[in-house]
């Protein structure tokens, strides 16, 4: 356990925060800090191939020590954090035997994780949580799945008897933003599959999730004396209003779960003459993602209809529901599931509310179902995760190694 926490702890109190409006890759210099560490690291535990490329993608190599011909498998994490919260100067907090009561994040600031309002810490009762001091993110997204990977591969390298095929290990910038598969070179991989570990709570398996595009809407106004702007004033801010009035009102995040797709307009800004508005759009139904796509055309359509043209709307997709390239490959599923089972822990398959590296490997041609890496409250000052989770995604890596190596 001790290993798990120093070497978690290694790795989150690096910053690589990463940024949406650079455009470079990795898109903040301050990754390449992480990202030279891990190739260290994964040297000196005796991987091979060790490689880091201009855009700071990382692979590595664990021989297989079997006879016969199997698979070849891979696991991927990213090290970027979430540009939503701070990533800078983290001060992780250990919790031991935790009772189960409040939580004191920061004292002097009156922030307090409480089972009262994040209900799952009570299923960890008992455990060592690592939290933060409330001033920061933590960073188990997914600096737990980084730190799970390394350590697995050097426990099959310290227990060779433990017999596996070939593994291959993937690290990549940028995932919070979007951008950590776009230069993944899944060719050079050479893995038949893949599994990210950048899932939440321990259990979690997931082979479906979002599919995914951002819109832009721009109004262009007219700003007129307001005391003879009758028949005149075109008011961006106005219009604006009436945009957001005609999407449904119930299908945002915070209004649904599961399945249920949403729009989320996350950034405004506007005044008379110029307004903008930017939102995501999600959905696990291709027909009904494409649909919200079709609405935002429509509304677009009609106030330019009611006001003159003023308005004018970009919408790219992002990455689609991996769901129908890892379905054909089911059997990679069963693995997990079957790993998981064999380490005392109850899977928990549902689909993604996001999205994942995963997402865009599978549909490059590397199925990448996407399995627990055991933190919760991702991307804010709550986030936690307790050791005993990160070591049974240890154990499951290591299960699924064994499990891939035995000839049918």
């Amino acid at each position: 356990m001790q290993t798990l926490i120093d070497r978690f702890i290694s790795y989150i109190t690096i910053d690589t925060q990463s940024d949406p409006r650079s455009d470079t890759t990795p898109s903040t210099k301050k990754q390449w800090d992480l990202a030279h560490k891990l190739v260290e690291d994964l040297r000196h535990i005796g991987m091979q191939e060790v490689c880091i490329d201009e855009n700071a993608y990382i692979m590595a190599t664990l021989p297989s020590n079997l006879a016969h011909e199997v698979p070849v498998i891979g696991f991927v994490s990213h090290f970027d954090t979430s540009p939503d919260f701070s990533g800078t100067n983290v001060k992780p907090q250990i919790i031991e035997n935790y009772d189960g009561k409040d939580i004191v994040l920061n004292k002097e600031k009156n922030i307090v994780l409480s089972p009262n309002y994040f209900e799952d810490l009570l299923q960890y009762k008992g455990q060592t949580l690592i939290t933060t001091d409330g001033n920061t993110l933590l960073g188990a997204d997914d600096k737990a799945g980084v730190t799970e990977i390394v350590t697995a591969m050097e426990y099959l390298i310290r227990h060779p008897k433990i017999e596996h095929g070939k593994i291959r290990v993937g690290f990549t910038p940028d995932e919070e933003i979007g951008r950590g598969a776009h230069k993944f070179d899944v060719d050079k991989f050479g893995a038949d599959w893949a599994y990210t570990m950048d899932g939440s709570q321990i259990g979690e398996l997931e082979f479906e999730n979002f599919n995914a595009a951002k819109a832009k809407v721009i109004i262009k106004g007219k700003s007129v004396h307001p005391g003879y702007a009758k028949g005149k004033m075109v008011n961006a801010i106005t219009i604006v209003r009436e945009f957001m009035g005609q999407l449904p009102q119930k299908e945002v995040p915070e209004h649904t779960e599961g399945r249920e797709g949403f729009f989320h307009i996350h950034h405004l800004k506007g005044e008379i003459e110029h307004a903008e508005m930017e939102m995501i759009i999600r959905d696990h139904d291709r027909g009904a993602f494409e649909s919200r796509k079709r609405l935002l055309q429509d509304i677009v359509k009609q106030l330019n209809e009611k006001h003159g043209d003023c308005i004018t709307l970009e919408v790219n997709d992002q990455y689609y529901n991996m769901r129908e390239k890892v379905e054909p490959v089911y059997h990679i599923v069963e693995i997990a599931k079957q790993a998981m089972e064999a380490v005392g822990v109850t899977p928990i398959i549902k689909p993604i509310r996001g999205g994942t590296d995963g997402s865009q490997l599978s549909y490059m041609g590397l199925p990448c179902p996407n399995i627990f890496a055991g933190g919760d409250n991702f991307h804010g000052k709550y986030e936690y995760v307790p050791v005993e989770s990160m070591q049974k995604a240890v154990e499951v890596i290591v299960k699924i190694c064994e499990l891939t190596g035995r000839k049918d």
